[in-house]
């Protein structure tokens, strides 16, 4: 094991990385107040620039989880055709952190078919940001690292309007896309509204299997509004809108007949002129999300439950920039407020006999207050040293009196509130020199459970077969990360190899207890939270892009994960060797691409926790677009077709080995005034 780890070290330390960015997303952030450049970096996805679609993506009007899956540092955890989960460097959402426009948000389902990226549309994004480990815990504690969901809007301009009409369809499940945007913009106000809709209906997989209860229904309306106070000074409100129907989830025993959330802000920012800080950014908000599991249209129910699910949240966040010498500072004060609560009925089929009630969620109430520190120094003009830190005040509070008692069955001793204190640290060293980069660093970082992992009582999971229940006396688990990166950009290619190694003490996981009866029909048994050791979480990736002409793109990416307990054990969802590339032409008014993706067998599978083995696949995509226009209307279509060979297949992150989708033809319209 020592010679493992030693070897992993060494590895890490000489050819790896702390984050990810492609050779077109690399930020590069300029002082106002001098000529120094600070390099940021962390992988940034362009969804769009501007309220149109873009003829740049290769499917313009696909989810948003489409886009996080372009990432080598991302995969998505899937349930069923929406709402897929994001993971972070092979870490799912309890050891991530998911922002939009760094607002703190929690979804209301115990079953997690409600991920905070289910909340947006790609017509009111321009970008998501990733970073990795601790380069993420700007807004909060965090293992794995964090994704900001940044929203597109407009900017003081002329005066000038502009309309967009969005449309799409595709074959495989007849879903049905349409949306539309206004914005107006002149020197003191600018206003953004959005609109989208989608509604799909059952799935194929490959060879032409239809994949019951995967259809969905989903509205998006956001709208953002910037008023100018001053020369220097702005306002600006924010509101979604987000409402699914019908939701089907064919890998869970339960679908969604509602999943709903209102999501709010202020924001006040000041730039200051010729003064050493430059910005200062101020938001409040608040929002709301209700979620319903239904099983009434399942043919074959044990028993019907209801299972409703509430989170609301308040909080706020000061973010200031600034610069002293070569020092590039960042300060962010941030806070959030959070009520968390489900519930579960159970019906037995004899009316005579009572219903069941017991609190999944008990009410629990969770105050976060925390600060954070990052000093980016200029070393000299081609190597920087990156430090930061932060420090957090957690608490939990179970509310419910009912609730409480029901755990304290388990835990006689458990006090309703536990409060803990979250620290994190991380140092990177930067250098870019004649198109050679290299980078390598080192983290810290701490989390606290989830209300799953400390407060969730009786909470099935149908991936390995158990109920599942909460320990709030779990300590907080603890990371300690290296990293390194080296790159070559050159006028005609760009390649870059990076990698990171987490060691994570006092890993959180479920496991069986066998003095205690499940209370789902079927289940193995029930499982209590607990923390192993330590587990670790290796990976590398390799990327690329080389011009072949002035027209002809090539971009690849290889990615090899691997996860381990201290007993040697699998972890679950790593990812195995996966392969993804592309040639894309793109010339004047006309656009063209093909993609290979694919993914080496899983063997590393972690059957302790329910995961088995699947087998290697391959699927081919292509895609064509145009743009013209029609006197003053601006027209981009595209067209295409994915997994051209009808492929049946499964991957690692398919829940239950759900299929994926079989052949699809897709058409994306848009329209602009």
């Amino acid at each position: 094991m020592k010679k493992t780890f030693f070897i992993a070290f060494l590895l890490i330390f000489f050819v790896v990385s702390y984050s990810q960015n492609s050779g077109n997303d690399k930020q590069v952030l300029e002082s106002k107040n001098d000529s120094l450049k600070v390099y940021q970096m962390q992988e940034v996805i362009v969804i769009k620039k501007k309220a149109t679609i873009s003829e740049q993506q290769s499917k313009p009007l696909t989810s948003i989880d489409d886009y996080l899956q372009k990432s080598v540092k991302v995969d998505m955890i899937k349930r069923g055709a929406y709402a897929w989960e994001p993971i972070i460097n092979s870490m799912s959402t309890e050891r991530t952190l998911v922002t939009i426009d760094g607002m703190r948000i929690f979804g209301a389902c115990t079953d997690k078919m409600d991920p905070i990226t289910s909340y947006v549309e790609v017509s009111n994004l321009s970008e998501v940001s990733i970073c990795s480990g601790q380069e993420g815990s700007c807004f909060g504690s965090t293992i794995g690292g964090s994704i900001d969901l940044k929203r597109s809007k407009n900017a003081f301009s002329n005066q000038k309007w502009n309309f967009n009409l969005n449309s799409g369809f595709e074959t495989n499940n007849q879903q049905k896309i349409i949306g539309a945007a206004i914005n107006y913009a002149d020197s003191l106000l600018y206003v953004d509204a959005d609109f989208m809709h989608r509604n799909a209906e059952n799935y194929n997989a490959g060879n032409d299997k239809e994949v019951l209860f995967s259809q969905f229904k989903k509205i998006n309306f956001s709208t953002t509004s910037g008023f100018k106070l001053g020369k220097n000074k702005l306002i600006e409100g924010s509101i979604i809108y987000d409402k699914a129907t019908d939701v089907g989830y064919p890998a869970l025993p339960m679908d969604v007949s509602i999943a709903e959330a209102i999501i709010a802000s202020i924001k006040f920012e000041y730039l200051p002129l010729n003064k050493k800080v430059y910005d200062w950014e101020a938001k409040v908000y608040f929002n709301t999300i209700t979620h319903k599991m239904d099983d009434t249209k399942r043919p074959f129910v044990p028993i019907h439950m209801d299972m409703p699910g509430w989170s609301n949240t308040f909080g706020y966040y000061s973010k200031i920039k600034a610069n002293y010498e070569k020092h590039h500072l960042l300060f962010n004060l941030n806070s959030f407020y959070n009520k968390s609560k489900a519930e579960m009925t159970m019906y037995p089929e004899n009316p005579n006999e009572n219903p069941m009630y017991m609190l999944t969620w008990p009410d629990v109430r969770t105050l976060y207050n925390g600060l954070f520190l990052e000093d980016n120094f200029i070393l000299n003009c081609h190597s920087s040293l990156k430090f930061s830190a932060s420090i957090g005040l957690h608490s939990n509070m179970v509310e419910s009196e009912f609730g409480l008692n029901s755990l304290q069955i388990f835990y006689p001793e458990m006090k309703p509130q536990r409060n803990r204190f979250l620290k994190s640290i991380s140092l990177n060293f930067n250098q870019n020199h004649n198109g050679l980069e290299f980078g390598i660093g080192t983290a810290y970082g701490e989390r606290a459970p989830s209300v799953t992992e400390g407060y969730g009582f009786y909470l099935f999971n149908s991936f390995e077969n158990y109920d599942n229940i909460g320990n709030p006396n779990l300590r907080n688990e603890k990371s300690l990360e290296v990293n390194a990166y080296i790159g070559l950009q050159k006028e005609k290619y760009y390649i870059k190899l990076s990698s990171s190694y987490f060691h994570i003490s006092d890993y959180i996981v479920a496991k069986p207890d066998m003095s205690l009866v499940p209370m789902t029909i079927g289940a193995n048994g029930v499982k209590i939270y607990t923390a192993i050791n330590y587990a670790t979480i290796f990976n590398i990736n390799l990327t690329s892009e080389f011009k072949l002409s002035k027209a002809i793109k090539w971009n690849s990416q290889l990615v090899y994960s691997r996860g381990k307990d201290f007993e040697n054990n699998n972890l679950p969802f790593i990812s195995p060797f996966s392969y993804y590339t592309t040639i894309a032409y793109l010339k004047n008014k006309f656009s063209a691409e093909i993609m290979l993706q694919g993914n080496a067998k899983h063997i590393n599978f972690g059957n302790l926790y329910g995961e088995d083995k699947t087998p290697d696949y391959a699927v081919v995509n292509a895609n064509f677009g145009y743009k013209f226009s029609i006197n003053k209307i601006k027209i981009i279509a595209k067209t295409g077709v994915e997994n051209i060979l009808d492929t049946y297949y499964s991957t690692y992150t398919d829940w239950n080995n759900i299929p994926r989708q079989g052949r699809n033809f897709f058409v994306n319209l848009g329209f602009s005034l």
